[in-house]
């Protein structure tokens, strides 16, 4: 079932609905799904990035399945575990200020968030993990390496919270290096739409978006491989060679017939793994 599980499939799992839904910000994109565990104390945070290919919606699909919602799954299993998620939406490529920067700026907006309301609902926020599936996953990459951006870029943010560990879920770790393949796993060009254009048209834009460029990110990042990392061959060796060279832990996982959704899909080994290696960082 997981090789032919289609985002849908996501939509129809029954979870507990979330205990908030927090707005980070004045569009209706900026919010995000806060879950919180039962138990008392300071907890622990995932935040939870969904994929989609960077767009609003693609072809053939409910346009839910590029939204947030498919990762309530994986939401709730972690919060079942014992750590709270902030499961993010944010605007995305077709929609009023999505793409270049706004896709950045509201991430950046919604992870630097969990400092407003880290008092009030005793999240630890020197335990904090991002963590993102398909496009998510690039994205989550980003969050980590995203304080060590310098003042002078557009998606930069000053005093910007850092996170203990970053977990990309089969998704490219870096977009110059996925983009000339972007058709490989999505069906629009969607890292060309993303930043507008090829990183020979805007070099600049692919070095601020993705963490290749500015390693080591000094953090333990794991890079979980399902089907569509299995089909974009070398990018996952790169990324890790590159990382480790330069002092970074970066660890692989493979999920064999996992397919590219399977892990998110509860009660199954793939998931299992997945929830047990994002619960291990953030011990």
């Amino acid at each position: 079932m997981a090789q032919t599980l289609r985002p849908e499939d996501l939509l129809r799992v029954d979870v507990p609905p979330a205990d908030h839904r927090l707005a980070y910000g004045a569009d209706p994109l900026q919010f995000g799904e806060l879950r919180l565990p039962k138990a008392i104390g300071s907890h622990a945070v995932a935040i939870i990035i969904h994929g989609g290919c960077w767009a609003d919606r693609l072809p053939g699909l409910d346009p839910r399945s590029t939204g947030f919602e498919p990762l309530r799954p994986l939401a709730a299993a972690l919060t079942h575990a014992g750590i709270a998620t902030w499961n993010v939406e944010y605007r995305r490529v077709g929609t009023l200020g999505g793409g270049w920067p706004g896709t950045f700026e509201d991430l950046a907006r919604a992870t630097d968030f969990l400092r407003i309301i880290a008092p009030k609902y005793d999240l630890d926020l020197g335990r904090v993990a991002s963590v993102g599936h398909s496009a998510g996953g690039q994205l989550a990459l980003w969050i980590a390496a995203r304080p060590k951006l310098p003042a002078a870029s557009p998606v930069s943010t000053k005093n910007a919270l850092a996170v203990r560990a970053a977990v990309d879920i089969d998704g490219p770790p870096d977009l110059a290096s996925a983009q000339p393949k972007e058709r490989t796993f999505c069906p629009v060009s969607a890292i060309t739409r993303l930043l507008d254009g090829t990183p020979a048209d805007h070099p600049e834009r692919y070095r601020q978006s993705s963490a290749l460029a500015w390693l080591p990110l000094g953090l333990p990042q794991t890079i979980i491989v399902g089907s569509l990392l299995e089909s974009a061959g070398d990018l996952v060796t790169d990324y890790r060679a590159r990382a480790n060279a330069k002092g970074d832990n970066v660890a692989v996982i493979t999920l064999n017939g996992s397919g590219h959704f399977g892990m998110l899909l509860p009660d199954t080994e793939y998931a299992a793994t997945v929830q047990a290696e994002i619960l291990s960082l953030l011990k």
